[in-house]
């Protein structure tokens, strides 16, 4: 590949990038100052060169297709990163102040976040940090929103897509309810156990239950009287006996290593989680959000 190939690619790239964020090839066109045709014609040949179909285009719609999604959250980290190093690069954005607001998850707030918030406002002194705890993300942009921190795959959007961690999923039980009901010897076993279920705020369902190891993925059918909304709860009714749950790797540690619950399948060890940061605009985020998204990472990795 030649460095004017490289220069096409990289251009149909920034272009496929505007019309995601814009939403339509008119907008993406106004903010790159080309014309609308332009715009289509760099997308089209991007298409060509990467040998998918990027958008589904109608007469009023354009959205992403499976592939074109795919494609675009692989590269989102890497435009970020090259917008990062300019910004360091050239000096701009690098003081931390003003006010940022998070919409972020309930448990990753209360678990990981607080007890080390005070430390990092005390390193940013001109910085003003809002915590809005919910179980849903809602639209970022219209209420205001400087960034979005969430478990699990995000649903399609013109969000920049960070991934900051993936967490294992443990099995556990507590020794009260192994010492009663027997300690399932295999994934399969969990179909005659109180396996508490816990549903998924986006689609109202329970999460299924899976194990995965290497590339053997077995799901499992299980049921319960029980189904919760909240992580800590979930921990609660766990920890007092009252069935098996699957959860995620941050912050168990302690429970694990003082035996108020058991790990039921260390040999099935690799179904994982994802967290992610979402923000708005892709256009040199400020240094208030980098240094946030970074302390947040880094209380993520630190409690895995």
């Amino acid at each position: 590949m030649n460095m004017e190939t490289d220069a096409r690619i990289l251009g149909g790239i920034a272009t496929l990038s505007a019309v995601v964020e814009s939403g339509s090839f008119v907008k993406a066109a106004k903010a790159l100052g080309v014309t609308q045709s332009a715009v289509s014609r760099a997308v089209s040949k991007l298409e060509a060169r990467i040998g998918i179909r990027l958008f589904h285009r109608t007469t009023r719609t354009v959205t992403l297709t499976g592939e074109g999604r795919q494609f675009y959250e692989e590269i989102a980290p890497l435009l970020s990163g090259i917008e990062n190093a300019v910004t360091s690069a050239s000096g701009a954005g690098t003081s931390v102040k003003g006010h940022l607001r998070v919409n972020i998850d309930p448990f990753f707030s209360r678990l990981l976040v607080a007890p080390e918030v005070g430390a990092f406002l005390e390193r940013y002194p001109e910085l003003s940090l809002e915590l809005v705890t919910r179980s849903l993300l809602g639209d970022l942009v219209s209420e205001g929103f400087d960034v979005g921190i969430r478990f699990g795959d995000p649903a399609p959007s013109s969000l920049v897509v960070r991934k900051l961690l993936d967490t294992r999923i443990l099995t556990v039980a507590a020794p009260r309810y192994i010492e009663r009901f027997g300690r399932p010897k295999k994934p399969s076993d969990l179909r005659h156990h109180q396996c508490l279920q816990f549903r998924n705020s986006a689609t109202g369902q329970p999460y299924a239950w899976e194990f995965h190891r290497g590339r053997k993925v077995v799901p499992v059918k299980t049921s319960s009287r029980l189904m919760l909304t909240d992580a800590g709860t979930l921990h609660g009714a766990c920890v007092a006996g009252f069935g098996i749950a699957q959860v995620m790797n941050l912050g168990i540690k302690p429970l694990l290593d003082s035996g108020r619950l058991v790990d039921l399948f260390p040999d099935w060890p690799d179904e994982t989680f994802p967290l992610y940061a979402l923000y708005p605009s892709r256009t040199l985020p400020p240094a208030k959000l980098r240094v946030f998204i970074d302390f947040v990472q880094t209380m993520a990795k630190r409690a895995h």
